[in-house]
């Protein structure tokens, strides 16, 4: 694997699949870049299901090349895939991977999928890099391949999933909101990268455009959760075992652009 050179702050995006960062979680990404982070987007899962008229293999290709030049147009450096669709597990053999790239980015700042997701590829992408995270600082964990450990504090931040429920209908509630208007353009561009993933959509779950879709999305938790026009909700991990309780970096670096959510769904302003 890569070494990557290391500003202030990394910011390590996890997702399942190619566009699920685009889709879902882009806009802070983009945000923290601005505010002079290093990015890295990482999409466990190759895409290779997603074509109901290419095979595995050159679905596989076409979704990598999305990937890269999402990644590209982002300014983040890119991490290529380690399974093939529908073969994320939470096993041991699958830890020891992807706690090897956790560790080789090091980051500061984790973006990944809510652990109540609507399939499980994101629930299990989800679980393996909490426990990759949580394991970054044990010598007695051997990663593959091995990797040097880190003992500097690492916060996780779970998105919203996909429709905005997980998969018995619960609807996600944000413990803060995340105002991504200033850069829906640059997210709709990367989204756009993976045109296959559109048409995928498109045919398989009637979905007639993806970007709208997205913007939707992204307008619907701001109408419910924000006084935002268009918003990402996120929850924050536990800090046990991963930081001091009081490190929120992700709050602290967008702060002009963050609203936390009290228990009636409304906000107050930071």
């Amino acid at each position: 694997m890569r070494k990557l050179t290391k500003n202030p702050t990394t910011v390590l995006a996890v997702a399942a699949h190619p566009d699920d960062i685009e889709f879902t979680f882009a806009g802070t990404l983009l945000l923290l870049k601005q505010a002079g982070c290093e990015i890295v987007m990482w999409n466990l899962a190759n895409g290779c299901l997603g074509s109901t008229s290419a095979d595995r293999e050159a679905t596989s290709a076409t979704r990598q090349m999305e990937a890269e030049s999402s990644a590209k147009l982002a300014g983040a450096k890119y991490l290529p895939p380690l399974f093939n669709d529908l073969e994320i597990f939470f096993d041991h053999p699958s830890l020891a991977k992807v706690a090897a790239g956790v560790r080789e980015v090091d980051p500061d700042i984790i973006l990944t999928h809510s652990p109540q997701d609507y399939m499980e590829d994101h629930q299990n992408t989800c679980r393996l890099v909490i426990s990759a995270a949580f394991s970054r600082g044990m010598p007695g964990y051997q990663t593959n391949p091995t990797q040097p450990t880190s003992d500097k504090p690492a916060r996780i931040y779970h998105a919203a999933p996909h429709g905005l429920h997980d998969g018995m209908g619960t609807r996600f509630q944000p413990d803060f909101c995340v105002d991504v208007a200033s850069v829906m353009n640059l997210k709709s561009q990367l989204l756009a990268c993976h045109s296959s993933q559109g048409e995928w959509l498109q045919n398989s779950q009637e979905m007639p455009s993806f970007i709208t879709e997205m913007v939707e999305m992204s307008r619907d938790i701001a109408a419910s959760d924000s006084d935002y026009d268009l918003a990402e909700g996120w929850r924050r991990h536990s800090h046990l075992g991963f930081s001091p309780s009081d490190y929120d970096p992700l709050t602290t670096l967008l702060r002009d652009f963050v609203q936390e959510c009290n228990a009636n769904h409304k906000t107050t302003r930071l």
